[in-house]
């Protein structure tokens, strides 16, 4: 026997819907086709393909769109059956809601598009310092940021110029 929504699901919510492998985008188009409001946050990525250098809009979350849904309203349960979704992330009877905001931060951060700058500000070629460790104050050369988080830098030591990956948290520009 299935139980009542938790009242805490009543009103429209985000849930995250799992796709099949490289079809986010065609699960969100089917989704809008079917009424329901989706979001697929992307960043640009930049990848070598036969000696070339292309940058492609990619997911962010691999296999992951979100959808907003009233579950008490909507026929949720027909989202399993869309094509390019392989399911609703589940709690135990129910969709597991994603914390309030954390949505909404992403569609506030996306442009027209979808895409995130996962670079916040941060551009290959900026000077930009290390806050913590043990280069803390170092002033390196920004080289490339990866939709992980992570930031390549150049840092010039006593030997030359050395490369290294930190966080994004971990950097502010320099002045």
């Amino acid at each position: 026997m299935i139980s009542a929504p938790p009242p805490s699901a009543a009103g429209f919510r985000w849930y995250a819907v799992h796709t099949l492998p490289r079809q986010e985008a065609l699960a969100v188009i089917h989704l809008e086709r079917q009424g329901y409001e989706a979001f697929l946050p992307k960043a640009l990525v930049t990848r070598r393909h036969a000696r070339k250098f292309e940058t492609l809009k990619a997911a962010l979350f691999p296999r992951y769109a979100f959808v907003s849904l009233d579950i008490g309203r909507h026929r949720w349960r027909s989202i399993n059956g869309t094509m390019g979704v392989a399911s609703l992330v589940m709690g135990i009877d129910y969709p597991q809601p994603v914390p309030n905001g954390i949505v909404e931060d992403l569609i506030e951060a996306a442009d027209e598009d979808g895409v995130i700058d996962i670079g916040r500000g941060f551009r290959p070629g900026d000077p930009v310092e290390i806050l913590v460790g043990p280069f803390a104050g170092t002033v390196g050369t920004l080289v490339s940021l990866d939709a992980k988080g992570r930031v390549e830098m150049l840092l010039s030591l006593l030997t030359g110029a050395v490369r290294v990956k930190v966080a994004r948290e971990v950097l502010r520009p320099a002045s």
